[in-house]
């Protein structure tokens, strides 16, 4: 999720720049309305060697985050611990005593939904990790053993299914506390499935194709063809969002913040490039983006650099490398299968100028603000 609001710039986690003191990011913002927070899971926006990038250092009341990398004195954070509110408390996630690592992580969230001030509202941020390329060992289970799948692909169903659980527990206990109802339930994803090409050798007899996590879309996580940035968004919200309302609103995680604000009554910060899609929720007319923008910068290849923006029916994707701009009809060909590039120039010409005025250069990625031939 774009926590702090801003158009689709995503650096690489394994070279990661922390945000900056002066980005305002959600809980931050929320205080201004009384709200208490919690962030639990994966925190990639901050230096492993420096606590005050973490989240309880970003506004949030109570965290338990996992870490990747290295800590000041150069050694590997074991990514099994989460650790309590910055270094106050480490505990070790043991696989054996849950049925997997988002039992772990939802058992804090029901300590901060019980603990919590009833008084004021919250905001919970839960970052789960299942199912996920380098989830760690579950315990053995028999879900679906009769219907034939091969095991790790059964397992991978296994673990949605857990997944499911453990947001029917946060269900529960917020049924059981009278909250359910006052409270708006937002469940997504930050990316398409993942294709297999990554370091973690041991998934790579799970085929994303076998479910059909896709649904057929071009592409994958870290591409920014419709595969890996067209994703799935439920929310939950008593007498507001009708049951089995369908929205073909084009959004982007950099929306949720201004949406929440006007949800809590306050003014989103204005640095945001978002719109509020409340209207689209509450069935009223809603504000559209001229375009929309995302990048994405992986190692310091020119390889890793691509760049993707939106506006009305038409879809640019640029990989660096190529030094050629893609250009699809997203309202007849959602797949991307016939690249129009050669047929519209004047409007890829459109297109390369929204990929050059967007991309902003930043210090630790080379390629950013964009790689066009003189």
């Amino acid at each position: 999720m774009s926590i702090r609001g801003n158009k689709g710039q995503y650096e690489d986690r394994y070279d990661r720049v922390p945000l900056k003191k002066s980005e305002i990011i959600i809980p931050e913002m929320l205080k201004a309305a009384g709200y208490q927070s919690a962030m639990i899971g994966k925190w990639h926006l901050g230096l492993p060697s420096d606590t005050s990038t973490w989240a309880k250092g970003r506004g949030f009341d109570y965290a338990v985050q996992e870490q990747w990398g290295k800590d000041n004195k150069g050694n590997e954070i074991d990514e099994r611990i989460h650790w309590v509110n910055n270094n106050q408390d480490s505990i070790l996630y043991e696989y054996n005593k849950y049925k997997c690592l988002d039992e772990f992580r939802t058992n804090f969230a029901l300590e901060f939904l019980e603990k919590k001030d009833k008084e004021k509202p919250f905001f919970l941020y839960m970052s789960y990790r299942t199912p996920h390329a380098n989830e760690y060992e579950v315990r053995q289970n028999d879900l679906y053993q009769d219907k034939g799948f091969p095991e790790y692909d059964r397992l991978y169903a296994s673990r949605v299914t857990m997944l499911d659980e453990q947001i029917e527990r946060l269900f529960n206990a917020l049924e059981k506390s009278g909250e359910l109802d006052n409270t708006i339930v937002i469940f997504t994803s930050d990316n398409g499935p993942w294709s297999g090409s990554h370091r973690f050798k041991k998934h790579l007899k799970h085929s994303h194709e076998f479910f059909k996590s896709s649904a057929g879309l071009k592409g994958y996580k870290r591409d920014l063809y419709e595969g890996g940035i067209r994703e799935p968004m439920i929310v939950y919200w008593k007498e507001k969002v009708q049951a089995g309302q369908v929205s073909n609103h084009p959004s982007s995680f950099f929306d949720v913040m201004p949406t929440l604000a006007e949800i809590a009554g306050i003014d989103a910060p204005k640095q945001t490039d978002g719109i509020s899609f409340l209207p689209e929720l509450l069935n009223k007319e809603q504000k559209k983006h001229d375009h929309m923008y995302w990048e994405i910068q992986e190692g310091q290849s020119v390889k890793g650099f691509k760049q993707a923006a939106r506006k009305g029916k038409w879809k640019a994707v640029r990989n660096a490398d190529s030094y050629k701009t893609e250009l699809y009809d997203l309202e007849n060909d959602l797949y991307e299968t016939t690249d129009l590039a050669s047929q519209y120039p004047k409007v890829v010409e459109e297109m390369n100028t929204i990929l050059k005025t967007e991309s902003v250069k930043i210090e630790h990625y080379p390629y950013s603000g964009g790689v066009f031939k003189k």
